[in-house]
């Protein structure tokens, strides 16, 4: 590429064309389907934004950054928000910022590149189809740290990075963090019983136990995509998520503006799997459908019924999988409860840029031990997998 090549930060999705956005890989449903990643859409970001869900009054002010052509092009992105908190973003680094004020320094605001509320591992250094992605890659990574000392802020952090760009990341001298989540991963199964009888029989019968007893008291499960997603779906639907939000963590992040954004502009990227009792909906779990993995995030109810929550978030999640022939099913952060429903243990990561020497060596220091840790315990779990020996699924 002869083009002289330029970084821009962007504050808003709607200077953004979603035509140029949609020629970044993963993006879109163009190119590479199967790379296709709903949550770095210009769809879901451009809602976030919009509906007053990730904004400056929320403490999300958007700073994405942009790699153009001299003529204007995009061929490289990374999205981003100044922040002046570390709400909502599932990686937790409320220790580092209360040492570092603690010995006289300045944390917030930092830069957050991640897709807001949504712990999803997926692209972050987005660029357009068909060019060479380690170059392009590698000034982005470069940039940022530019943009960091420019801004004369504290910190970077890059989460839920996919293994093929972390490497990008440790080459710029970032520090490397891991974590922990739960994925099912399709081997093949023609159906949910084809996957039961891979599982260990006492296993098994609990499972199928299980969702018998989620079922009980005349309770029946709808799948809702595309068309049925109207705003009477969403007004209920809603009800759900604040009443969860609410008793979660204080305050729910979206609003309701945003449910209707996004079923206007991604509904058949979205699966909502609701659970009727006596004519009406009584819980509800929301999933998106990427190229080649269901993503699941968050769920709420109105009425309490013993295993329904399991039902409705993991094993009709991988039922729709199966169905669809997706690879896998990430069930969001956290809960060794997934372990024992066929979920198993894999590695996350992010990359962290810290300004200050003192604090990246106390940080990077930490962080060696903490990743130890997290591989010891996936080594731990996965020894306690509902499957047969010598059936055990294999992350790729």
């Amino acid at each position: 590429m002869t083009d002289e090549l330029s970084i821009r930060i962007e504050r808003s999705f709607t200077a953004i064309s979603p035509e140029s956005w949609s020629r970044l890989s993963g993006a879109s449903q163009s190119g590479n389907t199967l790379a296709y990643n709903p949550f770095v859409s210009h769809a879901f970001l451009s809602s976030l934004e919009e509906s007053g869900s990730a904004s400056a009054e929320t403490g999300w002010l958007g700073h994405h950054l942009l790699l153009e052509t001299d003529r204007g092009e995009l061929i490289g992105a990374l999205p981003g928000y100044l922040k002046n908190h570390s709400q909502g973003e599932y990686v937790f680094d409320h220790g580092w910022a209360d040492a570092f004020e603690r010995a006289g320094g300045r944390y917030y605001p930092k830069l957050q590149c991640s897709i807001p509320f949504t712990p999803a591992t997926g692209p972050r250094l987005l660029v357009a189809e068909g060019l060479q992605r380690l170059p392009i890659q590698s000034a982005m990574a470069e940039s940022l740290k530019e943009v960091v000392r420019r801004l004369g802020i504290s910190s970077a952090h890059v989460t839920f990075v996919p293994d093929e760009e972390i490497g990008v990341f440790e080459m710029d001298d970032y520090l490397h963090r891991t974590d922990q989540q739960f994925h099912f991963i399709n081997d093949g199964y023609a159906n949910h019983e084809e996957f039961l009888e891979t599982l260990a029989s006492r296993k098994r019968k609990a499972l199928r136990k299980e969702r018998r007893a989620a079922l009980e008291n005349g309770i029946g499960i709808d799948w809702l995509t595309g068309r049925d997603l109207t705003e009477r779906i969403w007004d209920q639907f809603f009800k759900f998520y604040m009443d969860t939000g609410g008793r979660k963590w204080g305050r729910p992040y979206l609003t309701r503006k945003f449910y209707s954004l996004i079923g206007e502009r991604m509904a058949d990227d979205i699966l909502l799997v609701m659970a009727k009792r006596d004519g009406r909906y009584i819980a509800g779990a929301i999933n998106f459908i990427g190229g080649d993995t269901l993503y699941g995030r968050h769920w709420g109810c109105v009425e309490d019924h013993p295993f329904l929550h399991f039902e409705v978030c993991y094993h009709q999640a991988i039922d729709f999988a199966l169905s669809k022939g997706l690879k896998r099913v990430e069930a969001g952060a956290q809960g060794e409860h997934k372990l024992a429903r066929g979920y198993l243990p894999v590695t996350t990561h992010s990359a962290h840029y810290v300004a200050h020497a003192g604090l990246r060596r106390a940080i990077g220091d930490y962080l060696a031990r903490e990743r130890a840790d997290v591989e010891q315990m996936s080594e731990v779990l996965s020894e306690h997998s509902p499957f047969r020996k010598g059936e055990r699924q294999q992350e790729d």
